[in-house]
């Protein structure tokens, strides 16, 4: 059964989409403003409170596939109601974490529930739209994750970040709060009853195989700039002499800007020379992680060029999230998104940690900037290359 056909429906479900991703992205920054707190509340050393960060990471590549299967054999509704109420239940139980070990268990399992919500949250979204506009609807949705991510960054500057406990509470409560709304939604299932949906073997197969590829490449090399970024920006900024304050309101535009670009990326998606609009997307990530890199110690112009990473850099999300959904037939679209974000979620992981590499060799912030810009380009190749494929696909 698929989703109904009234524009009233449809713009209702696209909105709940949106509020989740909203929660969903004041999540996964919400812990690096709980940080400074948490870990001399816990006793947590420097390698502890690494993995208390990657923890949740890990998680996220282990929801992105449940969620997908849970999509495809339950439903986008099931599937996506499920996921918010394993992460909501379990950042309340980050807050309520007295230990190191019981910590980690409620970080993995906020990462499994926030992983598991996005692959539902595409589905609905494209399938809640025309053909024509799926493009816009995705970004649509997907905008809340760089404004939940305002939120975030606007608590820090406001200097309200002591109150750990209390952020994941927030954390947990507005995704259970949502909940009850997924559920008055219509029945999403896509995949036909009676049988088991088919699996991995078709988001393989031969008609899918340099598509899968494509995006799980586009998805891999994107994420982890966008990851690197989320995590070590700030640091960066610090780094180059700007205090912590300023630093947060560069956080601050990048995710604002990033919102903007969603949407933008959303209208170049539906676009007829939506090749074109990628191309432009991943050059001015290049050309903006180069001005960074270059740019003097001056917040004017680096909260300028951060808003144009910011933007570049969510763009590009924008249109590998709502390209996604078109490779695969409905029966198995959940898993072929859930596996995409799964194998990107690989790449935030790769991210941060190259960063911190690059930082334990000496290298400056100029210098990690810019040792990127080779990555930034590979996710463009593979993401443009997909995008003309799509093109060529849809115009047979």
């Amino acid at each position: 059964m698929g989703i109904g056909t009234s524009g009233a429906g449809n713009s209702r479900a696209i909105l709940i989409c949106f509020a989740a991703a909203l929660v969903e992205g004041f999540d996964i920054q919400v812990a690096g403003i709980a940080a400074p707190r948490l870990g001399p509340a816990l006793g947590l050393s420097p390698a502890q409170m690494g993995m208390f960060f990657s923890s949740a990471t890990f998680g996220l590549i282990f929801g992105a596939l449940a969620g997908g299967w849970l999509s495809d054999r339950h439903g986008r509704r099931a599937g996506l109601a499920i996921s918010l109420a394993v992460f909501g239940l379990f950042s309340i139980g980050t807050a309520l974490a007295g230990n190191y070990e019981t910590l980690l268990v409620m970080r993995f399992m906020t990462g499994v529930g926030l992983g598991g919500a996005l692959p539902n949250l595409v589905a609905i979204a494209s399938e809640s739209a025309p053909a024509e506009r799926r493009g816009r609807a995705v970004a649509l949705m997907y905008a809340g994750i760089p404004l939940g991510g305002a939120v975030v960054s606007l608590i820090s500057i406001a200097g309200l970040g002591d109150g750990w406990r209390v952020l994941f509470v927030i954390g947990g409560l507005l995704p259970l709060m949502i909940v009850p709304l997924v559920m008055n939604l219509p029945d999403l299932r896509m995949a036909p009853k009676g049988r088991d949906v088919r699996g991995l073997g078709t988001v393989l197969g031969s008609g899918n195989l340099v598509p899968t590829v494509l995006l799980w490449a586009g998805f891999f090399f994107s994420l982890l700039v966008l990851y690197l970024l989320l995590n070590w920006l700030p640091a960066l900024m610090v780094s180059r002499g700007f205090g912590r304050a300023e630093a947060g309101m560069v956080q601050l535009a990048f995710n604002l800007a990033g919102a903007a670009g969603s949407l933008l990326g959303g209208v170049a998606l539906d676009a007829r020379n939506r090749s074109f609009w990628v191309a432009g997307s991943f050059g001015g990530l290049v050309v903006a992680l180069a001005l960074l890199a270059v740019a003097p110690a001056n917040i004017f112009v680096t909260l300028v060029v951060g808003a144009i990473l910011g933007a570049a850099i969510i763009s590009v999300q924008a249109v590998l999230y709502g390209i996604a959904p078109q490779c695969y037939p409905a029966e198995v679209r959940g898993q072929g998104v859930g596996l995409a974000v799964a194998v990107g979620r690989f790449g935030s992981v790769a991210g941060p940690l190259l960063a911190g590499a690059l930082v334990a060799a000496g290298q400056s912030a100029s210098e990690v900037l810019t040792g990127i810009l080779p990555i930034a380009v590979l996710g463009g190749i593979a993401t443009w290359l997909l995008t003309r494929r799509r093109r060529a696909t849809s115009t047979s």
